[in-house]
């Protein structure tokens, strides 16, 4: 009896169709009894009668036909989990189960909070979603949990599963917990219950697979290799550094850029299941992240930047927002394309998309004072790197900090998915018509988020600016206005002036030992 009240609850919008459908035959009933009992009519009450059935007849139609077609939506509503809003209208629903499961092949190559942005932007337009991550410690200590465990490095992985579940805040507190009992105080829930899988599959791989459904994921997530690997980074003074934490130390202390970066053991086999989705992609994606870290260490595994070139799917690079001290500084777009080409020549990379540039000042300068810097969007030479160029506005503020928009990221692959299509002439096909559909849905979501974070920036300045007026009512509009970013601008010089000296006597430092080495 409970199911048959919820068909006439609000949010199930079935009410206004059996009220249509009860106009219909009512007045069908009407028109009926009406001829049945006259003896006699004229032309125009005849006529009366015949339009009233008619139009009564059509409302019976149309109301069993939405009825039908809500009760598919409340179907795939119910069981569909990428509609988090059930009171929302979710055009061609009836089709998202088939369209998700058969939907475009699209391999993410990375590790870190890039990678994730990615994961999170597309897993809202299909299912067959890979991705391929670093299987290193970067060379940090090994924590507790893994020497009892004995267990790979699994911190990239698990970022990934997380990106891909269903209910991002509860996967991460449980793959993060650790346990409160005295006798499992040093272990973490993900390294237990990924040892776990692979001792019940056998295999470390099919373990991973297997969460998918297991987790309730979109997607699944492959090691780019089983074996452990060490990065390694050369310097152009020939210094090698085989840890990660202190690449920018050696990078800053002997004023040398990085050379190249190489993995050991070299010939490391890359894991089963990772070169097939790389052939099978309609789309490879390549970063956003930390380029010599994250994403060149994975095209150095044996056969993966062959395979990614004989791919016929789309090659998409990320570019990254920022550069990272110690690693990339100074770098512009082409800098980071060219280090790419250099490692994994070219051919891995057909498009790259970078961002507007169109970042607050104030969180720029705050990055600065740590030693980063936009990345300089040098479009000439990018070109000549042979990469065709995609330029959109990917950025937001996370609290803090500066980082990629997942729908727009997501977006932007699909967009150069569905023109494919449409090139094709496919534009009815129902991979299409989804894709398109989502799309626009959720370029008309971004632009109302937008809109509303500006205003709400807006008030936040006017709040603060109407406090700064009332504590100093002597200063000029200009100062009263700007006296907040003026001040962090002013800061942020400071703290660079006091780098680039630090660096100049660093450098003079070097020369004079040389010199001193020489005599």
């Amino acid at each position: 009896m409970k199911g048959f009240f919820r068909w006439f609850k609000q949010n199930a919008k079935m009410k206004r169709w059996i009220l249509l459908i009860l106009i219909g035959v009512v007045l069908c009933c009407y028109g009926m009894s009406t001829i049945l009992t006259s003896k006699q009519m004229d032309f125009v009450t005849l006529a009366e009668i015949i339009g009233g059935f008619v139009a009564g007849f059509v409302c019976v139609v149309i109301g069993i036909v939405s009825m039908q077609k809500r009760t598919l939506e409340l179907l795939v509503q119910d069981t569909d989990t990428r509609v988090k809003d059930k009171n929302s209208k979710v055009k061609s629903l009836i089709f998202n189960k088939k369209i998700y499961n058969q939907g475009p092949k699209i391999v993410a190559i990375g590790g870190g909070s890039g990678l994730n942005s990615v994961l999170k932007g597309l897993k809202h337009y299909t299912d067959n979603i890979t991705a391929i991550v670093t299987v290193s410690s970067y060379g940090e200590p090994v924590s507790e949990s893994r020497q009892i465990l004995d267990t790979l490095p699994l911190d990239d992985i698990k970022d990934s599963l997380i990106a891909l579940s269903a209910n991002e805040n509860e996967m991460s507190s449980l793959l993060n917990h650790n346990f409160k009992n005295s006798k499992l105080s040093s272990l973490s829930f993900s390294d237990v219950y990924l040892l776990a899988m692979k001792e019940i599959y056998g295999d470390f791989t099919e373990s991973i697979k297997q969460t998918q459904s297991i987790l309730n994921m979109t997607g699944k997530v492959l090691p780019v290799t089983l074996e452990e690997i060490k990065i390694c980074a050369e310097l152009e003074d020939g210094t090698v550094v085989e840890c990660k934490d202190k690449i920018p130390d050696f990078v800053n202390e002997k004023t040398s850029k990085i050379s190249r970066m190489y993995i050991s053991p070299s010939n490391c086999r890359p894991a089963p299941g990772v070169l097939e989705a790389i052939m099978e992609a309609d789309a490879i994606v390549i970063g956003p992240g930390s380029l010599y870290t994250n994403i060149i260490p994975n095209l150095l595994v044996k056969g993966v930047s062959k395979t990614i070139k004989e791919s016929k799917a789309f090659k998409i690079y990320v570019s990254n927002l920022m550069t990272e001290p110690g690693q990339t500084d100074n770098y512009t777009l082409s800098e980071h394309i060219k280090a790419i080409n250099e490692h994994a020549g070219k051919g891995v990379i057909d498009y790259c998309i970078y961002d507007t540039g169109e970042i607050i000042p104030e969180f720029i300068r705050r990055y600065n004072m740590e030693g980063s810097e936009l990345v300089e969007q040098d479009t000439s030479k990018a070109k000549v790197e042979g990469v065709s160029l995609m330029q959109r506005n990917l950025s937001f503020i996370d609290g803090e900090f500066i980082r990629h928009n997942p729908d727009a990221i997501g977006a932007s692959i699909i967009q150069l998915i569905c023109d494919d299509l449409k090139f094709k002439d496919m534009q009815n096909d129902a991979q299409y018509v989804m894709l398109n559909d989502k799309l626009k849905d959720i370029k008309k979501n971004m632009k109302v988020r937008q809109k509303s974070e500006r205003a709400i920036n807006e008030a936040n300045a006017k709040k603060k600016n109407s406090r700064h007026q009332k504590g100093n009512t002597k200063q000029s509009k200009f100062s009263k206005k700007y006296q907040e970013r003026i001040e962090s601008i002013q800061e942020a010089e400071r703290k660079l002036k006091q780098k680039e000296m630090r660096n100049k006597n660093q450098s003079k430092h070097a020369v004079n030992n040389d010199k001193l080495q020489n005599t």
